[in-house]
């Protein structure tokens, strides 16, 4: 009676390939190819989950920082002429139409605003700011705004002067206490024609850094009355901005505020406003994850010349285990175990590598930063405040399906050479 083939990766096949793993070179084994082969698909993968969370980390970073600043909705008035035929778009029953859109559920918050661009002067420096005229209720409810990164003076006082980012006040050399004057082109028109611009000086009692460049460097905050007076909008508001508790679903609430309001106004949202800029970075991504594969596959190909090189020294030993009764399906399994092993272990160690790279990505740059002596990362430039990583298991998932993936297909290959070899013709010349 014919004694039953034994079950498929059986302990005897692992015990073969941990024997030709670790066989020295004299022995005929290839142990340091192996590591060679370990080290790269570790490195591949140690880099395309650094890449992969850094990658995300910079998407949330700057989308955050939009979303975190700046209105989710904006609601502006339909456009309209004024009493010398000018276009002008400016709420008048902004109270009402705050209180409407904060009814609608998903809306965590809408307040009127004003918004204007002026002239910013102290010490004779100047710079262009933003200004936004806020309550400074509304102003604490901002995301970012209610927990900076840094701040100093005090916001209850905010009704007696203004707020500015700390890019501003250090461009214009400004502390808190400090005077600086805002100029608004559109001023007082004059009776012969022409305007005169507006200038007013005002205490700075605040000064905060919330981490994104372009807010800290443009931003200044003053009292909604303020705004109203200086700006010359006496029972007008520029718009109401809304912030929703879920952003990433800010098209199907904009549809119930637009109604709400009773679907006139013109609505912009955040992805209206960054909608060209999503679509470059999705790209951006795709092509970052198609070259890093490129990567793993290189150094999953190291596994394809180990096994070869070990293919062709076991020659001798494929031929005696045929002839011992192996089938070739043991034997395929032995070298699949070979290969799979290294694209395993370094799969895990690049996993391991990888995800502790990202968490303490913050200190470890710091020490670079330390070594090299500063200006490894320049916040003026990146526009955020240090380098982002945000590590997400669709990702870690992701790279290591690439990596486990690949090393299997081209560990196949070799495998599938070993086990149709002919052991006859593998002992001929023993």
């Amino acid at each position: 009676m014919l004694e039953p083939s034994p079950r498929p990766f059986a302990r005897f096949e692992w015990q073969i390939a941990w024997k030709y793993l670790r066989a020295r070179r004299k022995e005929g084994g290839v142990s340091v190819m192996s590591i060679i082969s370990l080290v790269g698909v570790a490195l591949a993968v140690f880099a395309l989950i650094v890449t992969l969370a850094i990658r995300s980390g910079f998407r949330t970073e700057f989308v955050s920082a939009i979303i975190g600043s700046n209105a989710h909705i904006t609601v502006f008035a339909p456009q309209s002429r004024d009493e010398n035929g000018a276009l002008v778009n400016l709420l008048t029953n902004y109270e009402d139409a705050a209180e409407q859109a904060e009814t609608v559920p998903g809306v965590a918050r809408a307040a009127p605003i004003i918004r204007a661009q002026v002239m910013a002067t102290a010490n004779g420096r100047n710079a262009g700011v933003e200004v936004f005229g806020e309550t400074l209720e509304d102003f604490k409810t901002i995301p970012f705004m209610a927990a900076p990164e840094e701040e100093f003076g005090d916001l209850s006082r905010f009704d007696e002067g203004v707020a500015l980012g700390a890019e501003v006040a250090l461009s214009l050399g400004l502390q808190v206490g400090d005077f600086v004057t805002l100029i608004s082109p559109e001023g007082t028109k004059l009776p012969f024609g022409g305007t005169s611009p507006r200038i007013n000086k005002y205490e700075v009692v605040y000064i905060f850094r919330v981490g994104h460049f372009q807010t800290d460097r443009i931003r200044v905050y003053m009292p909604f009355a303020e705004a109203q007076s200086f700006f010359d909008r006496e029972g007008v508001a520029d718009q109401i901005e809304i912030f929703i508790d879920e952003p990433e679903d800010v098209e199907a609430v904009s549809d119930v505020v637009f109604e709400a309001l009773g679907g006139t106004p013109y609505l912009q949202t955040w992805k209206n406003v960054l909608g060209n800029y999503l679509r470059a970075l999705t790209m951006e991504d795709n092509v970052m994850f198609v070259l890093l594969s490129i990567l793993v596959l290189i150094a999953s190909l190291n596994i394809v010349s180990g096994l070869i090189m070990l293919v062709k020294n076991k020659g001798r030993d494929v031929g005696i285990l045929r002839t011992m009764g192996l089938s070739e399906g043991s034997i395929l399994r032995v070298f699949f175990i070979c290969g799979a092993s290294i694209g395993v272990i370094g799969t895990i160690i690049g996993v391991i590598t990888g995800c502790l790279f990202a968490i303490y990505i913050g200190p470890i740059f710091d020490l670079i930063n330390c070594v090299m002596g500063g200006g490894v990362w320049d916040r003026s430039i990146r526009m955020i405040s240090e380098l982002p990583a945000e590590l997400q298991l669709m990702d870690v998932l992701s790279a290591v399906a690439m990596s486990l993936g690949l090393s299997f297909t081209v560990t196949y290959f070799p495998a599938r050479k070993a086990a149709r070899m002919n052991p006859v013709e593998a002992l001929r010349y023993e």
